[in-house]
């Protein structure tokens, strides 16, 4: 048995880098053989759906023994030039699944893509707000701070001393600068001029 470290290296060197390059190759030719060129992006696309899926499996089939070598084999057994067993694994195993399936397929691919969408805008505006509070805290403290330094800020009123209030809450700043702003393109606030 090989050692992890090894057999990962060769899984690298010959199922990625080798076919990577020879995959270059075929692209850079002056004139491109289509059936190399489909050969390699067949090789590519069985190599992608096994590494999606060897992401789920791996928690199962990983810990086999000579799993990595079985791996290792794998690629070599679908780019060897004797072999070719690409076009073998594609013809039969992948294009009839994928042509029966595509629809559904690329129903959920879309669905996938609107819901990450949706997701990353969420996140977005939740973590621009959290954001604009904690600089607003921040603010807030150091104002606070300043205010305790120094006794012109100060004003009293009686035997109670009163600091300057603490930053507005989130909508009310927003609800001020789109007023503003639309007051300047109106040409409303002339203050300025």
């Amino acid at each position: 048995m090989l050692g992890d470290f090894i057999t990962r290296c060769l899984i690298l060197l010959l199922g990625y880098a080798y076919p990577g390059f020879e995959c270059y190759k075929t692209i850079e030719r002056n004139r491109v053989d289509f059936e190399e060129l489909r050969f390699w992006c067949q090789y590519w696309v069985i190599v992608a759906l096994f590494t999606v899926v060897e992401k789920f499996a791996d928690v199962f089939i990983g810990w086999l023994p000579l799993y990595g070598e079985l791996k290792l084999a794998l690629f070599i057994y679908l780019w060897y030039p004797k072999t070719k067993g690409t076009g073998f694994v594609y013809d039969n195993v992948l294009r009839p699944y994928a042509s029966r399936h595509e629809s559904d397929i690329d129903k959920k691919f879309q669905e996938w893509r609107t819901r990450a969408w949706d997701l990353a805008i969420f996140y977005w505006q939740n973590c621009t707000e959290l954001g604009q509070n904690a600089t607003f805290q921040v603010l807030d403290f150091l104002t606070a701070q300043s205010t305790k330094f120094s006794s012109n800020n100060k004003k009293t009123k009686g035997s109670i001393t009163l600091y300057p209030p603490s930053a507005p809450p989130l909508p009310e700043i927003r609800a001020t600068l789109f007023e503003n702003n639309e007051d300047n393109f109106k040409g409303k606030n002339k203050k300025w001029h």
